[in-house]
């Protein structure tokens, strides 16, 4: 039987006397496409960063497709973060890179491609996030949009299996933010990824993902389908939901 992508158990994670994660149980499907929601603070952010292993955590455990990552040294980590790509708020495009040489980067670091079978899976990154028309551009020269189409493009060059996204929406306008979260769908759909999706867009969140989780003070408050989320009798969530709306 095929490993889940994801199991989370008993994460924790404090920075000085703050508590951020206390306890986090959270399993995510093959080709599932979850959410997670909370206000600024809660720590959604930073249960991403623990997943990539950009921090570690204090206790708990994290599994990888099988495989525990939270004492992995530095090679084995970096060969598990092969399998999943992490699209950063901003984008983090290399500002004196190209469009084109920012989604090379990965592939000139991490496979013997040659320059031309490079340069094809490039453009063909780009015509997938609907940016084949730009690859010389540099990323000043583009919209936030663009540039976290850029960065999608990029964090898919090794062919991950899971990808993690930190405020894909942010940002944007509606119009823009539906085609981020269509194109995540499209992921699923073409390549059947499994997707994380951290977000404070309640509205985004609804359309593009067939779980929620909402975090409150370190914990997870509630996890369904937004219809769930709706039934829920919590204060905090009919807030948060309101407030969305």
């Amino acid at each position: 039987m095929e490993p889940q992508p994801v199991v989370v158990k008993g994460l924790r994670k404090s920075f000085g006397a703050q508590q951020v994660l206390k306890g986090i149980d959270l399993t995510v499907d093959k080709g599932e496409i979850l959410a997670i929601l909370g206000k600024s603070g809660t720590g959604k952010s930073v249960l991403l960063r623990l997943l990539i292993g950009l921090e570690k955590a204090d206790a708990g455990s994290i599994s990888i497709r099988g495989q525990e990552t939270t004492y992995l040294q530095m090679d084995q980590l970096n060969e598990m973060r092969m399998k999943v790509g992490f699209l950063f708020q901003e984008g983090a495009l290399y500002d004196s890179l190209t469009i084109a040489e920012n989604v090379g980067f990965p592939l000139r670091r991490h496979t013997k491609l040659s320059d031309s079978e490079r340069a094809d899976k490039v453009r063909a990154l780009l015509l997938s996030v609907g940016l084949s028309k730009d690859l010389e551009k540099m990323p000043s020269d583009i919209s936030g949009g663009m540039r976290k189409r850029v960065g999608l493009a990029r964090a898919l060059a090794l062919d991950p299996e899971i990808l993690l996204f930190d405020e894909p929406t942010a940002g944007l306008d509606p119009i823009t933010a539906v085609e981020i979260g269509k194109l995540i769908q499209k992921l699923r759909q073409e390549r059947n990824v499994t997707s994380i999706v951290v977000t404070h867009d309640m509205h985004a969140a609804h359309h593009f993902s067939d779980r929620l989780v909402m975090l409150q003070e370190g914990n997870i408050l509630i996890s369904g389908t937004f219809e769930d989320l709706e039934k829920s009798k919590d204060s905090f969530v009919a807030q948060f939901l309101s407030d969305a709306a």
